[in-house]
């Protein structure tokens, strides 16, 4: 499991990415980037993360499902994902 501080960071990020949003838009579509660069470096969407909601793990992140692999593999072997069950032939 991550650090709850990791977590904690990549949270954060996220609610600035939200917050400044469509003032960076509106600076973008302007061609402004000298105010672009005033904005905070935290408020780009590329500095976030993805990170697996359960754990935090952030390797081996399935983005269809939000979670790591072997999250989603305890849960598939549960039958837990609707859809999803192990393959046999």
């Amino acid at each position: 499991m991550a650090k709850e501080s990791m977590k904690a960071r990549e949270r954060k990020r996220q609610k600035m990415v939200e917050k400044y949003a469509a003032k960076r838009a509106a600076l973008k579509e302007a061609g402004d980037y000298e105010g672009l660069q005033k904005l905070p470096r935290n408020a780009s969407p590329v500095r976030l993360h993805n990170r697996c909601q359960l754990t935090g793990r952030p390797k081996g992140y399935m983005r269809q499902f939000g979670i790591s692999r072997i999250n989603f593999r305890e849960m598939a072997l549960k039958g837990l994902i609707p859809g999803v069950k192990k393959t046999s032939w």
